[in-house]
């Protein structure tokens, strides 16, 4: 097969893009953008609904809306980027040429058919069936087909990834070891394999039962399967974000991580244990033996959390030992202090971080823990933690690494770069307070799918304390706040990509030039002798682990007044 292609150095960055490559980064990474309007715009419905002073839609329309704008969100937005993530872990930093273009293309192809046909199936109203889909409640046959059509395409893309890596090993663009951020990419792929394989075994039955061709889908293997898609989804954003956060801290700080080995060992034990915390899903199935629930919420699931908290102590030590290395080195957060919180792609990502380890992931954890799972699980609290992970995790820290995209790879000046400045601030922060109070009206038992928490008109009318209407106040107007943060964003993006000033090509080459062996991190080579090579990242971990107890005794109290016992 022919390997003829071009290489186009940028300017700004130093990143050699492959023709092929580039354009499909750009393809995926805009299509993508596309949906997160789209979901963005759902959003607005969603809000202004579950906000009971106004409670905008009807029940059918905002089932109808919500169920898409899990779809878009969740799925479409998310995935769509996360290809274009893995084409520029693979391509553009191994700086070898895409395995195999045309499968590529397809596989866009794929994607971009299966998503539209699931939306035009949930808009036609009759596929309100929400993310989760439960049988024996049924949608429209073209609802599954949509989205099998789309995992197909999103697991040939992954294996043109995989492809991809064996291209850049047999032309030898790199020595050594693969970047640690591909490495978090293969991390995202694998899991991506797993999570789009099991979604295609329960998704194909479903819609075969939906055309009447079988008589039925067990509800129990349904769940217990859909669930390998449904937290494992999440699981690809985690590793994906993650190898973002090690990027953004190379990009801004030139730091490296400070041991290699511990950051590609975390990612390891992300494929090995992530995806059985989905088991929190399924505590209160009576199919699953309590000793499996036991085993996944008490043991494997902690070793994913170990992962991750190794990952939240390297990436910000990562940072601050390179600040350190500039002589920012007063007290313990003058590093942090002189952080450039002025470029959107750092604060987005360092916004993400915090976020994400104190929202998502403290509150994760205690929703893992069988018995306060129990008293947690069907209130809007879940929903207040999955836009902790997803949206302040995933999605801030893609909105970041897009600022950095758009000279680079979309070679345009951005418009409006005060606003995109104040962009993550407005979102992320929006997003904290919005995930925060949504947590609180789910510890007061607000329900989680139910449009109309009041009932009003019913002859059981169910009395709330007033705090609990607060709270969804609260929420109604932190989520207009985040989504006013979305449209800027948006906007900066989009608007940036058409008028925004076109910048230099860069140098083209029919050759790539190899990446050279990285040195090992000066904090690596010394660490016992010079003390805490990290003290403020130190510092935050101890507040984290304070914060952790803290929520762990508060939700135990809790469940200890559940029951009226002496």
């Amino acid at each position: 097969m022919s390997t003829a292609t071009t290489y186009r150095t940028c300017p700004r960055s130093g990143l050699q893009f492959e023709y092929q490559a580039e354009w499909l980064i750009k393809a995926n990474a805009f299509v993508g953008v596309v949906w997160l309007l789209i979901g963005g715009l759902l959003a607005i419905g969603v809000v202004l609904t579950r906000w009971p002073a106004v409670h905008w839609l009807q029940a059918q329309t905002f089932y109808m809306v919500l169920t898409a704008h899990g779809l878009d969100m969740l799925i479409f937005w998310i995935i769509f980027f996360e290809i274009a993530v893995l084409y520029f872990c693979a391509s553009t930093l191994l700086r070898c040429r895409i395995a195999t273009p045309r499968i590529a293309w397809l596989a866009f192809a794929l994607m971009l058919i299966g998503s539209v046909v699931n939306n035009i199936a949930v808009f036609r109203g009759a596929s309100s069936v929400m993310m989760t889909s439960y049988v024996p409640m049924m949608a429209e046959p073209n609802f599954y087909l949509g989205l099998i059509v789309f995992a197909v395409g999103a697991l040939i893309a992954c294996f043109v990834f995989f492809g991809t890596l064996v291209v850049a090993k047999n032309e030898k663009t790199y020595e050594g070891s693969v970047p640690l951020v591909t490495f978090g990419a293969i991390t995202a792929a694998i899991i991506a394999v797993f999570t789009l394989v099991s979604g295609a075994i329960i998704l194909i039955p479903t819609w075969l039962k939906s055309m009447g061709v079988i008589d039925q889908v067990d509800p129990l293997a349904y769940r217990t399967i859909w669930w390998a898609l449904g937290h494992s989804s999440q699981q690809i954003n985690v590793a994906a974000h993650i190898s973002v956060w090690y990027l953004v801290a190379a990009i801004a700080f030139g730091a490296k991580p400070m041991s290699e080995r511990v950051s590609r060992t975390a990612f390891l034990l992300y494929i090995l244990f992530l995806q059985l915390a989905s088991a929190h899903h399924l505590l209160a199935d009576p199919g699953l033996s309590t000793g499996w629930k036991v085993l996944n919420t008490s043991y494997f699931m902690y070793f994913a959390v170990l992962a991750s908290m190794i990952h939240g102590l390297t990436i910000p030590g990562a940072m601050e030992v390179a600040q350190r290395q500039k002589g920012y080195t007063k007290g313990l957060f003058e590093w942090l202090r002189k952080a450039p919180w002025g470029n959107p792609t750092f604060s987005g990502v360092f916004i993400a971080i915090i976020g994400f380890g104190f929202l998502g992931g403290i509150s994760g954890v205690m929703m893992g823990t069988e018995q306060l799972n129990m008293i947690i699980h069907n209130t809007i609290y879940v929903p207040g933690h999955f836009h902790a992970t997803v949206v302040i995790g995933t999605t801030l820290t893609f909105m970041a690494l897009t600022y950095y995209l758009i000279p680079v790879l979309f070679r345009r000046e951005m418009i409006a770069p005060k606003l995109a400045q104040w962009q993550p601030y407005l979102f992320g922060f929006s997003m904290y307070f919005f995930a925060l109070v949504m947590m609180g009206a789910g510890t007061l038992g607000v329900s989680r799918r139910h449009w109309d928490m009041a009932f009003q008109g019913h002859a059981l009318a169910y009395e709330w304390p007033g705090a609990a209407y607060l709270m969804m106040g609260l929420v109604g107007i932190g989520g207009m706040a985040a989504i006013a943060g979305g449209a800027i964003f948006i906007y900066v993006t989009v608007g940036s990509l058409l008028w925004g000033k076109r910048l230099d090509r860069g140098a083209e080459s029919p050759r790539f030039t190899p990446v050279p062996r990285a040195a090992p991190t000066v904090v690596a080579q010394t660490y016992g002798s010079a003390g805490f090579a990290a003290p403020g990242t130190f510092m935050l971990a101890m507040v984290f682990l304070v914060a952790f107890v803290l929520y762990y005794f508060i939700n135990w109290k809790y469940l200890s007044t559940v029951w009226g016992l002496s």
